[in-house]
């Protein structure tokens, strides 16, 4: 046999081969998580069930899901191991301590638009204040001399030789 007949054949164990091994990698990533597992850490199932594990055993873990309610899983049963701060944000609604990150940014524009000096004068602030109308205008609204210019450019658009056809 030739090569080229050979060559697709080749390619196609290359591939499974290659495929094989990085579901092999997976899988053993998630056995070693679970192995890492300790009383304290915060879990998720399978499921989609969050919990604190209890206790762990060779082929199970016990897990606290409330108050008073413990629940034997098979270790397989377990997602991923949390850390601390994303379980209580998951979990408790805890948001991590901003504070020690850095300056901390609003919500909201209201605070960037403040100033510290009293206004200047009020004359100033009192043609501000007046409400602006972003609403459409009726054709009776608009002044004449803006009709006119309409009035015009219509003319000039039939000059280009388009007829007024019914």
């Amino acid at each position: 046999m030739s090569l080229v007949t050979l060559l697709p054949f080749i390619v196609l164990i290359g591939a499974m081969f290659l495929m094989t091994r990085s579901a092999k990698k997976k899988q053993q990533q998630a056995a070693q998580m679970r192995n890492d597992m300790q009383p304290g850490s915060g879990v998720r199932t399978i499921g989609g069930m969050y919990a604190t594990v209890k206790e762990v055993n060779e082929d199970t873990v016990l897990l606290d899901a409330a108050p008073g309610v413990d629940l034997l899983f098979a270790k397989n049963a377990i997602g991923a191991v949390l850390t601390d701060d994303e379980y209580n944000r998951i979990v408790h609604g805890i948001e991590h301590d901003l504070k020690a990150d850095g300056a901390v940014v609003p919500d909201d524009a209201s605070s960037l638009t403040e100033t510290d000096e009293p206004a200047a004068d009020a004359s100033s602030d009192a043609s501000d204040d007046k409400p602006l109308d972003l609403g459409k205008k009726d054709a009776a609204d608009e002044p004449a001399e803006a009709k006119a210019d309409d009035a015009g450019a219509a003319e000039l658009k039939k000059t280009d030789g388009e007829a007024d056809a019914k």
